[in-house]
């Protein structure tokens, strides 16, 4: 299979995205991503408008993301909301493995998006509440235990949201291997 070189636009935005995740959106310039791309600052705006336009496009494509994943969840017939749980979580570990430092972007500078921050947090509000209603369902159904949603969503979503810090720590663990154990630790729990 051949793969597709990266364009320049990719190239400033994963440099970029590694600054982020290293210094914090706040502290990187540009700069600071032209002089690890070993460039002018001004060769930069041939291909991205700013530095807001790259922290944009990070998040959003993310957020996107996961609100196609969990409209896939969403729309799934005929399977279990422990099954449905095991697919959001599925969703965080394959989107995590694969974007650490985008993970890590999106959750910690999503507050200094500009003209798109609106959108990203109605995109994280329908997500979230996706969740809410899959964990309600499994409620009443007697699938899960009697427990206040908001704890269940509390739990998983903040284990979930930080993978982004423990997995480059631990590459030995294979993927299959982190979603089956992940998923019986957060659904099952840890008692023998």
């Amino acid at each position: 299979m051949i793969q597709k070189s990266e364009t320049r636009k990719e190239e400033i935005v994963r440099t970029a995205e590694a600054l982020f995740k290293k210094k914090g959106y706040s502290a990187v310039t540009m700069r600071d991503i032209a002089q690890a791309m070993g460039i002018k600052a001004a060769s930069l705006y041939n291909h991205i408008q700013s530095k807001q336009q790259i922290l944009s496009d990070i998040i959003i494509q993310i957020g996107e993301q996961f609100t196609e994943g969990m409209a896939e969840i969403v729309a799934a017939e005929n399977i279990t909301s422990i099954e449905k749980l095991e697919r959001i979580i599925k969703l965080h570990v394959q989107i995590t493995m694969e974007n650490p430092s985008k993970m890590a972007t999106m959750n910690n500078d999503w507050m200094h998006l500009e003209g798109k921050l609106d959108y990203y947090l109605q995109l994280r509000r329908n997500y979230e509440e996706s969740f809410r209603q899959i964990l309600k369902q499994g409620i009443e159904k007697g699938e899960l235990k009697a427990v206040n949603p908001e704890i269940i969503l509390f739990s998983i979503l903040s284990t979930l949201r930080s993978l982004y810090l423990w997995i480059p720590k631990r590459e030995d663990i294979i993927k299959e291997n982190l979603l089956g154990k992940l998923s019986q630790v957060m659904l099952t729990g840890v008692t023998a």
